[in-house]
């Protein structure tokens, strides 16, 4: 039983990875908490449904579009709520946040309704025995697609011009601006490929659960946070092991103490490293000049 809640706890814990690495990215550079992040993540489920349900695309195709579209969207969210609002309190930013996930979610409402839909991914689930575990091939596609996305983003980060451009990006904004970055284009990328991850995310939630709903991002994205905050926000490897550690410690605490407390084992977590670790597993302290 043990190895087998370890198995299901890393499938979600990578799910949570995927999500969290947006929260991280961005407030590496903007220092900000995009607070949007977990409709966007819905937003992308939904890309993903309409693609699949209505226009009958094959689901490797309408994954990748689904990202695409949803690129888009986090590209326009960034464009519209946060640029012009950059240099402003963190207070209004954070507002403008809020603002832009209740209208996301009150969006998809009225599109696809309040009712939980079924995701047509043309995927047949088996099951297969390994010992004593029980696994299906819909957690395989998720450890693996998982893994590749997040090596794929470290390619992306530390070996090519884009990555380097946003890592001095988030060193600083002012730095990079001088040594000719363009660094609108830069945190706009960085919008981008988070979404695309949650886009993902979203889509392999969908068809493990085989449910989506417009409510689905608001705890999947406070989850994803608690991520980032547990693993160090800013930091992609913490986001990433932020993300399995939840996953694994929700899974055992629901098996071997109450499944009705799997969120409380999450936000528990969260308490715990803001008192003894604010800077997460992975995270550095970070002192501010006055």
């Amino acid at each position: 039983m043990f190895t087998q809640q370890i198995i299901n706890g890393l499938t979600m814990g990578s799910i949570y990875a995927l999500i969290a690495l947006g929260y991280t990215m961005v407030y590496g550079i903007l220092r900000i908490v995009n607070f949007a992040h977990g409709d966007i993540f819905m937003m992308g489920t939904f890309f993903g449904l309409l693609l699949t349900q209505k226009f009958r695309f094959p689901f490797p195709l309408a994954l990748i579009l689904a990202a695409i579209f949803t690129a888009l969207l986090g590209m326009l969210v960034e464009r519209v709520a946060y640029r012009a609002l950059r240099l402003s309190d963190r207070l209004v930013l954070l507002i403008s946040a809020l603002g832009v996930s209740i209208f996301l979610s009150n969006f998809a409402q009225l599109v696809w309704g309040t009712e939980t839909h079924p995701f047509p991914s043309g995927l047949s689930v088996k099951s297969f025995q390994v010992g004593t575990v029980t696994l299906s091939n819909i957690q395989v596609y998720i450890l693996i697609l998982s893994c590749l996305l997040m090596i794929a983003l470290h390619v992306f980060v530390h070996k090519t011009k884009m990555g380097v451009a946003m890592r001095a990006t988030s060193h600083s904004i002012n730095n990079a601006r001088l040594m000719g970055i363009n660094t609108d284009s830069i945190i706009s990328m960085t919008f981008a490929v988070g979404s695309i991850l949650a886009a993902v995310a979203g889509i392999l939630v969908g068809i493990y659960y085989d449910a989506v709903y417009p409510t689905m991002g608001y705890t999947a994205g406070l989850k994803a946070f608690t991520a980032a905050v547990l693993g160090g926000i800013g930091n992609i490897p913490g986001a990433m092991l932020g993300g399995v550690v939840l996953g694994v410690v929700e899974s055992l605490g629901a098996a071997y103490i109450s499944s009705g407390y799997r969120d409380a084992f999450a936000f528990g977590i969260m308490i715990i490293v803001l008192i003894f670790r604010p800077s997460g597993l992975l995270g550095k302290k970070q002192q501010e000049k006055v």
